[in-house]
């Protein structure tokens, strides 16, 4: 009786300890998986018939952390794009018609300034600014403050856009800089000539002779000062002030002539 007893608590102990060992094996298989899931996006290799292809389903939650831009400054669905700029050198491919040798600055000392501006229309645009390398930080600087301030400007591409004609890119109120050609009504070399000066919305703010004539009739309304106008300069104003800062001086504050859409390094 004692013999038949041991045997069958035998039996029932080895069918108890079958049973631990087994949900030990299940709740290890359990770890794993939840393991693979975060460390791993897709299991190498997973047998055919296993549970294991459920992981490929878990691979985005797994690698959601490292591409979530949640942490990043993004601007808002509603809101406009940050200002950026990027200064890179200038080929000669750039300057085909706006520069030649013989130019007081070098193609070296030239760059391109790709950066942000705000439009008429109340949007934000990129456009190309050629300046002097020397200056280039500074100049990129001052255009994103008046970014900042959502002074409009009409359009931002290089002179080479119009062959190199000044009056053309005047014509077409194109803001710009470099362009290797004489200073208005002089023999001698513009600051634009070596990259140390930028025209602001050109047909706004134009070049005034000593007796009040203009060159381009799409100005006529925007002789006098001060003006209240979108994208008019006018003496002490924020943008006055914005190049100020980096030691500019306006050719609005000229006397005789007045050059209201002209800044340069050292003022002339």
């Amino acid at each position: 009786m004692t013999s038949l007893w041991n045997r069958r608590s035998a039996v029932v102990l080895a069918a108890l300890v079958g049973m631990t060992g087994c949900a030990g094996a299940g709740d290890a298989g359990a770890s794993a998986t939840a393991r693979t899931r975060v460390s791993a996006p897709v299991p190498a290799s997973p047998a055919p018939g296993s549970s294991t292809p459920a992981a490929p389903s878990s691979a985005p939650a797994a690698s959601a952390p490292a591409t979530s831009t949640s942490a990043a400054p993004t601007p808002s669905p509603s809101g406009p794009p940050p200002f950026s700029s990027t200064i890179e050198k200038v080929s000669r491919d750039d300057v085909r018609y706006s520069w030649r040798p013989g130019c007081p600055v070098p193609l070296s000392g030239l760059r391109k300034i790709t950066m942000t501006y705000w439009g008429f229309d109340g949007q934000a645009h990129t456009g190309t600014l050629v300046i002097n390398k020397k200056v280039a930080e500074d100049v990129a600087s001052v255009f994103g403050k008046l970014y900042e301030m959502r002074y409009p400007i009409r359009r931002m591409v290089p002179v080479d856009v119009y062959k190199g004609s000044d009056y053309d890119s005047i014509d077409a109120d194109n803001t710009s800089a470099f362009n290797c050609r004489n200073a208005t009504g002089s023999g001698n070399w513009s600051n634009h000539a070596y990259g140390l000066a930028v025209d602001v919305n050109p047909r706004e703010n134009p070049y005034v002779y000593a007796d009040g004539s203009h060159a381009h009739r799409n100005a006529d309304a925007f002789v006098d000062r001060p003006l209240k106008k979108p994208g008019v300069i006018n003496s002490g104003d924020r943008v006055v002030r914005a190049f100020g800062q980096i030691g500019w001086g306006w050719g609005g504050l000229w006397s005789g002539a007045k050059d209201y859409q002209h800044f340069s390094e050292n003022g002339r």
